[in-house]
């Protein structure tokens, strides 16, 4: 569905006192939602030990920040290697972003989670930006509070993890898509192209935003005919290859194997296709004692064979294969066995209480999402801009397994949609008996 152009209304004259009085409001919603964040973090993460992949990132980013490293902070060959060879569990924006943290505060876990609930409250801010963009004043700041009390959203932001990173980088790339396609301009293209590209390297199927995102919002939009038209592709894809093209010949050149953003998929692919989760109560999950024994090679080369005994098996179980792909989507989306996720993210650091709070304020929200959505396309705004997310999301799902936080790139969209449609809910006239 892509609605009308959102270019073609005439822009209203800009007042001054119109533009004070959202940013006052909008403002204080930000400064709530930095409030959340901080007080999370002193009440329920304070001094708390990483858990699942915090710990390769606090450990990654100390690494780096010391020695100025991309190596294995622990090395799983025996015997013990640490930081012998190279690493790519994930790509390298979160690392990037806390190495400089680790470094001045000497490797403090509780410094890097102040500084996600700070990344964490700019996407507050952009999402009021954004919910403007698309729905007016009125939507901006539904989004913005949202955004600022949304569970799902700041249980990230006390976490050392990508989905803060992430959910920034996918909302300021709508938030320029939006704007792009109101004002065409090389330098909006271009900002596009670089917050796709940062998507890319803080989660590594976010790369699809290139694709999915950039190239027809650069292409579709009406432009300078003749020989100008090429410049916003151009500008868009010129910057996302100088931001993701060095680490991809960085990581072309230390590995055995051919590895372009991450080696993790080999792991999530075998993990994610045996026989533990292709049937009975943990279906659609990841099981990582599936991978077997000792690795064989450095991180690529495990990868490759775990890529091929993952394809292996999902060749020996087609079938199945299909059923277990629709039952990762559910678990991502909330709407199969949404409980057990309850016990499955205390792993990775978050509490029952929030996962329950965070399912709790999913279900209305989405329920508003999709009101939003179709009160975006009656107004004739591009609504597909907004769905590119929430297709990358259920796609890599499918792929791998399903986990609430896979979703978190998405929960941008969820948030405006449904500060739209609260919007729309706000404004229609009250009817009174006679």
């Amino acid at each position: 569905m892509t609605g009308g152009d959102p270019g073609r209304r005439q822009p209203r004259p800009w007042d001054p006192r119109s533009f004070t009085r959202f940013w006052r409001i909008l403002l204080a919603i930000v400064a709530v939602g930095f409030a959340v964040r901080i007080a999370y973090v002193v009440f329920a993460k304070l001094d708390e030990a990483p858990a699942g992949d915090q710990v390769f990132y606090n450990a990654a980013a100390d690494r780096l920040g010391r020695h100025g490293e991309f190596l294995e902070p622990f090395d799983p060959h025996p015997p013990p290697l640490v930081g012998s060879d190279p690493a790519a569990d994930h790509p390298p924006l979160t690392i990037i972003v806390l190495a400089p943290v680790s470094f001045l505060t000497d490797d403090s876990t509780d410094a890097d989670r102040f500084t996600m609930a700070v990344f964490g409250t700019v996407t507050v801010l952009v999402l009021g930006l954004l919910g403007r963009e698309i729905g007016g004043e009125r939507a901006g700041w539904f989004a913005a509070g949202i955004a600022a009390v949304y569970p799902n959203l700041w249980v990230n932001d006390g976490l050392i993890m990508s989905e803060t990173l992430a959910a920034l980088a996918v909302t300021l790339a709508l938030l320029s898509a939006y704007r792009f396609r109101r004002r065409p301009a090389v330098g909006t293209a271009a900002a596009l192209g670089a917050l796709c590209a940062l998507a890319a390297l803080a989660r590594a199927e976010l790369v699809l935003l290139l694709p999915l995102l950039a190239l027809p919002v650069t292409v579709l939009v009406p432009w300078r005919r003749g020989a100008l038209a090429w410049r916003p592709v151009v500008a868009a894809f010129g910057i996302a290859a100088l931001l993701i093209g060095p680490w991809v010949v960085f990581n072309l050149a230390r590995f055995e194997e051919p590895t372009f953003l991450s080696t993790n998929d080999g792991i999530a692919l075998l993990g994610s296709n045996c026989d533990s989760v292709y049937s009975g109560s943990d279906i659609g999950l990841t099981d990582l004692t599936c991978l077997g024994g000792n690795p064989q090679g450095d991180q690529s080369v495990d990868s490759k064979l775990y890529r091929d005994r993952a394809f292996e098996y999902i060749g020996d179980h087609t079938g199945r294969a299909v059923i277990v792909a629709f039952a990762r989507v559910g678990r991502t989306w909330s709407v199969f066995r949404p409980f057990d996720m309850l016990e499955y993210n205390t792993g990775e650091g978050r509490e029952r209480w929030v996962t329950a709070l965070g399912l709790v304020a999913f279900y209305p929200l989405l329920a508003l999402a999709v009101y939003g959505g179709v009160v975006t396309y009656r107004r004739r705004v591009a609504l597909w801009p907004l769905l590119v997310p929430v297709v990358i999301v259920t796609i890599a799902s499918a792929v791998t397994y399903g986990q609430t936080r896979f979703r978190v790139p998405a929960e941008p969209s969820v948030v405006v949609l449904g500060a739209v449609g609260l919007g729309a809910l706000a404004s229609r006239p009250q009817t009174r008996p006679a």
